[in-house]
C-alpha cells in the first residue's frame, strides 16, 4: 500500500511538472490557503469592518491566522468567545455564503448586551449563540474552532468551566480531521495555572497537556505573534505590552 501511495505521489508530481494533472487525484486537493488567498483578501477588505479592527491588523495579523486555520470557502467555524467581533467578521467573508460562522458567547443582558448581538445581523451567514462557553450545541459538525486570546480565562473560578469536559466537548463538535486553533498569552514555561488568575497568562505545555488529554493531537505552531521582548511577568494589560505580548498560536487537530 505504501508503494502505491508512493508510486501515484510519484506520477502526481510528473504529472504537475509536465503541466498535465492525475484525474481524480489532483482535482481533489484544495487548492494551498496562503495570506493572499482572494477570500483572506476580501474578508480584510470588507468595507463593514470598523476602523478600529483595521488599526488591529498590524498586530494581529489576522491574514496569516486565517491562513493557518486553513480557512476556506463553505466552512463551518466556531468563534469562542468572540468578543467585538474581530475575527468573527473576517471569518464570515472568507467563508462565503456557503460558509457558517458560530459565535459562541457569555449571555449578556437587555441593559447591556453582548457586542455581537449588534454585529450578527449585519453578516447573514452568523449565528450568535449566548448559552456560555460551556455546554453550546451546534447542529452541524464543525470543520474549525478559534479561541482567540481567552482560553485562559476558562480556569478563572467565576466562570465556573469543568476544562477537561470542555475540550472534550470541542472535540466531539468538530468533523475527523477538523482543526482547533488557540492563540494565548504566554506565561513563562512551568508557570502554574494559578497565573492565568494574576497575570492573564497561561503556559504553552498546560494548553497541549490539556487538548492532548482530550484526543486532540498537536498539528502546528505559528510563531507569528511571538514577542520575545515581551516580560512574562507583567499583567497583559499593563502599560506598552497591552496588545504586543509574546503569544502562542497552536493548531490541534480532531484525527480523522
Amino acid at each position: 500500500m505504501r508503494k502505491l501511495l508512493a508510486g501515484l505521489g510519484f506520477a502526481a508530481v510528473l504529472a504537475a511538472c509536465a503541466g498535465g494533472a492525475v484525474p481524480g487525484l489532483m482535482m481533489s486537493m484544495p487548492a494551498e490557503v496562503t495570506a493572499a488567498s482572494p477570500h483572506i483578501v476580501a474578508a480584510l477588505g470588507d468595507p463593514r469592518r470598523p476602523e478600529a479592527d483595521r488599526e488591529r491588523d498590524a498586530l494581529r495579523h489576522p491574514a496569516e491566522i486565517l491562513a493557518f486555520i486553513g480557512v476556506r470557502d463553505g466552512m463551518r467555524i466556531a468563534d469562542i468567545g468572540p468578543g467585538g467581533g474581530y475575527y468573527t467578521r473576517l471569518f464570515s467573508v472568507a467563508v462565503g455564503e456557503s460558509g457558517r460562522v458560530y459565535g459562541v458567547d457569555r449571555p449578556g443582558a437587555a441593559e447591556r448586551p453582548r457586542p455581537l448581538a449588534a454585529i450578527a445581523p449585519l453578516y447573514p451567514n452568523v449565528t450568535h449563540l449566548t448559552a456560555g462557553y460551556q455546554g453550546w450545541t451546534i447542529d452541524e459538525p464543525l470543520d474549525a474552532i478559534f479561541i482567540s486570546q481567552i482560553y485562559h480565562d476558562f480556569y478563572l473560578p467565576q466562570l465556573s468551566i469543568d476544562v477537561p469536559r470542555l475540550n472534550r466537548e470541542m472535540f466531539a463538535a468538530l468533523k475527523p480531521g477538523g482543526v482547533l486553533v488557540i492563540i494565548d498569552h504566554a506565561a513563562s514555561a512551568g508557570s502554574d495555572i494559578s497565573v492565568t488568575s494574576t497575570l492573564h497568562r497561561i503556559a504553552q505545555e498546560q494548553v497541549v497537556a490539556d487538548l492532548t488529554a482530550a484526543g486532540f493531537v498537536l498539528d502546528q505552531e505559528s510563531q507569528v505573534l511571538r514577542n520575545p521582548a515581551d516580560d512574562h511577568a507583567l499583567r497583559v494589560f499593563e502599560g506598552d505590552i497591552r496588545g504586543r505580548t509574546d503569544q502562542f498560536v497552536l493548531r490541534f487537530r480532531r484525527p480523522a
